[in-house]
């Protein structure tokens, strides 16, 4: 999933993990004792437990690597971490050590071929979403590997900026696309530069070419011949990656939440956004007690947006955990940014848009600043890496100008100072111009080509990444399987059981997988104010 940098998911109980306190319970042990009773590898004993070393990286067991909250699921997995070069191009220089985690399958007859997270963000630390994965039966019939990627926080080091979510908190009371806003967002940008590179961090190292041949290592580091892969929004664009330049070892891959590495942009936010609104508001036209109650929700929401551009409004609002209440000012770019995330809890987004209409904001300011306010949001995310991606193999290939078409096609309504700022990434080049790393080179946006098994699943109302991306990274996947799960959000695996189903059904079968539950999918119960 595309990291949402200025905001985040109006839902808590995940941080993908939304994307998920701010301690640590203290490191979980893994239980190296408990081996399971046949060998996973060529030395005889389980995969995660023999240290190795390949080329230049070694992987050694140990401790869980740690994170902000625990996970039950981690109790009983076997750790570790690897160590690989921070840079391959100096392959004996500074070493950088990723945080391993193996979730051991629920059944003792497991399938020898385990399977690899990818997080998404980017900056998003895989090993934060082992609930996620192992809650959603991945593990059903087969080990499940998560490693930090490089620089986010279960990693060694970890390029969090904790300045730059503490800046995004304070903003909630600043009109969200004002230049003066972005001299703060670049300040805060900079700073967070300037830091990492006083702690000697290597800053164009951070990118999806590294963290992919970061996954090559990692399984021959555990002696693994064949694995499976899935990845979720960020995360698919490293899969497809790592399919592209490492097929070795690969025996299928799920990417859902799709972003194609040849379209990665600020550009193709609008588009996603414009798919996922339009799906939510499709689906409550359809709903007639819906549209009884909220006639016109699009052209209401839109009016809104230019309204509230045109005339700023200041609300103040209670968040749990704050002592005091919180000034929160609602523009046009606000809005747009509220309901791209607010998809994930569709079923109240009409009433919310009604009631702004009619002069009461309290609720959509409550979801904007509870995001932007909780311990989720704050030193999590690895600002290091994100920029290393955004600024090397997004923005190069962009122009200001092209994110201002794209947001004019999907929103010709709109007014150019909300267009400026594409969804969940404002200030996004003048942000790259402060980061000063060099471009990718072009080949990191090529079209992977595969006939790798994959499962390519998108969401009806995924206003992030779009359903469209699903189509279109499958056309040059020859061995691919193409679902679409209707009325979810972002990442439907993280949304549906039915997602969830067909996803541990793919891993089981790639060729055919059980997509029978779509049949019976339901839209949500939309609210219904008095």
């Amino acid at each position: 999933m595309m990291s949402d940098r200025s905001s985040h998911h109006p839902r808590t109980a995940r941080r993908l993990p939304a994307t998920l306190a701010a301690a640590t319970a203290g490191l979980l042990v893994a239980g190296l004792a408990a081996a399971p009773a046949r060998a996973d590898d060529d030395s005889g004993a389980p995969v995660g437990t023999v240290a190795r070393t390949v080329g230049h990286a070694r992987f050694v067991p140990g401790p869980c690597p740690r994170t902000a909250d625990p996970i039950p699921a981690l109790e009983r997995a076997y750790c570790g971490t690897l160590t690989v070069p921070e840079n391959r191009s100096r392959p004996t220089g500074r070493k950088i050590t990723l945080g391993v985690a193996i979730v051991r399958a629920a059944t003792s007859r497991r399938a020898s071929d385990p399977i690899v997270w990818f997080a998404g963000g980017p900056g998003d630390d895989a090993v934060s979403e082992a609930q996620l994965a192992i809650d959603g039966g991945l593990n059903r019939d087969r080990d499940v590997i998560f490693m930090s990627q490089r620089g986010t926080y279960s990693a060694d080091p970890a390029l969090t900026c904790p300045n730059i979510d503490e800046f995004n908190a304070r903003s909630l009371g600043l009109v969200y696309g004002a230049p003066s806003t972005g001299r703060l967002h670049v300040q805060a940008t900079r700073t967070c530069r300037d830091q990492l590179a006083r702690r000697g961090a290597d800053l164009p190292a951070y990118n999806t070419a590294e963290s992919a041949a970061d996954y090559a290592d990692l399984r021959l580091a555990l002696g693994i011949r064949w694995w499976n892969v899935f990845g979720i929004s960020y995360g698919t664009d490293l899969a497809l990656t790592y399919m592209r330049k490492f097929p070795q070892g690969i025996r299928s891959v799920g990417i859902d939440g799709v972003l194609p590495p040849s379209l990665a942009g600020a550009s193709l936010t609008w588009s996603a956004a414009r798919q996922g609104f339009d799906g939510l508001f499709r689906a409550c036209a359809r709903q007639p007690s819906c549209n009884r109650r909220y006639p016109n929700l699009q052209s209401t929401f839109e009016r809104l947006v230019r309204r509230l551009e045109a005339r700023p409004i200041s609300t103040t609002v209670t968040v749990p955990g704050r002592p005091t209440p919180v000034r929160v000012v609602l523009d046009g770019g606000v809005l747009v940014n509220w309901l791209t995330s607010a998809t994930h809890v569709a079923a109240g987004v009409p009433r919310s848009i009604d009631e702004l209409a009619h002069g009461n904001p309290q609720r959509i300011a409550q979801q904007w600043a509870g995001g932007k306010l909780s311990p989720q949001a704050i030193g999590r995310l690895a600002h290091g890496l994100a920029y290393g991606v955004f600024c090397s193999e997004w923005t190069p290939y962009e122009s200001e100008a092209d994110v201002i078409r794209a947001g004019r096609r999907a929103f010709p309504s709109f007014p150019r100072s909300v267009l400026a700022n594409a969804p969940q990434l404002p200030f996004l080049h003048a942000d790259c111009r402060a980061w000063r790393v060099p471009p990718a080179p072009r080949s990191i946006r090529n079209v992977t080509y595969s006939n790798i098994p994959t499962l390519v699943m998108s969401a009806g109302f995924d206003a992030q990444t779009g359903a469209s991306n699903g189509a279109y990274a499958a056309r040059t996947l020859s061995r691919s399987i193409a679902v679409t799960v209707p009325y979810v959000a972002h990442v439907a695996f993280a949304e549906s059981p039915c997602a969830r189903a067909i996803t541990v059904s793919f891993f089981n079968s790639p060729s055919s997988p059980n997509r029978s539950c779509l049949a019976g999918v339901q839209p949500p119960r939309f609210e219904i104010a008095p």
